[in-house]
């Protein structure tokens, strides 16, 4: 079995089972802007990306970044109201963290959230000091699948990338992880399972994970 000396966690639909949320955010941001929505299709076609990637596309307008970001924190003000009171890690991530801090592994998140989603979920779920590095979308230029944001997470730690092992959901993500050389385990929370591309392993939970993957 490989061995790693860090674990690199993307957020949404990782450490949390949030997509739900996201999706009933974008349903109501949609209905105010009179936007048509389809679940399935904001499924699909969006999971995963940044609001900078959605909301031009989402809108059909060439939007300033001004703009973007003014949509953006509109939309995520709903996700966090509505998050808020049902917030928690999928199943048996704290344990599993606590487990590699203790063996000295190096861990960070590297997530397409924006700040203050990535702030949102680290102080409601008090797991801030349960990391060596947190990389969010301001903290970079391209988006997933380009692998900038899991280079820029493993030049934090100082580990090699051939050294750190992903944990993602989305399909953009997988791909971001192997575009910098890294291997990656899918969680199964997003996508059914067969939407995935192929990675190291699949799992449901954090329970699943093997704890001889570190050395």
């Amino acid at each position: 079995m490989l061995q790693y000396k860090a674990a690199i966690f993307d957020m949404d639909g990782v450490i949390v089972d949030n997509h739900n949320y996201h999706v009933k955010a974008w349903a109501s941001f949609c209905k105010n802007h009179r936007i048509p929505f389809s679940e399935q299709s904001f499924r699909t076609k969006y999971f995963g990306k940044s609001n900078r990637d959605i909301l031009p596309d989402l809108t059909n307008s060439k939007l300033s970044q001004n703009a973007i970001d003014e949509l953006a924190e509109e939309k995520e003000l709903i996700y966090r109201n509505i998050y808020r009171d049902d917030i928690k890690s999928v199943s048996g991530f704290k344990s599993f963290i606590a487990k590699l801090r203790e063996q000295g592994i190096k861990t960070a998140i590297a997530t397409s959230a924006p700040t203050s989603n990535l702030n949102f979920v680290l102080d409601q779920l008090c797991i801030r000091d349960m990391f060596d590095a947190v990389v969010d979308s301001s903290m970079v230029k391209e988006c997933k699948p380009d692998p900038e944001i899991y280079l820029k997470a493993s030049e934090i730690i100082g580990i090699a990338p051939k050294e750190c092992i992903v944990f993602e959901d989305s399909i953009s993500g997988i791909q971001s992880a192997h575009n910098a050389g890294m291997g990656v385990i899918a969680l199964i929370t997003t996508h059914k399972a067969e939407e995935l591309p192929k990675t190291y392993m699949q799992v449901y939970d954090f329970t699943e994970v093997p704890e001889n993957m570190f050395y």
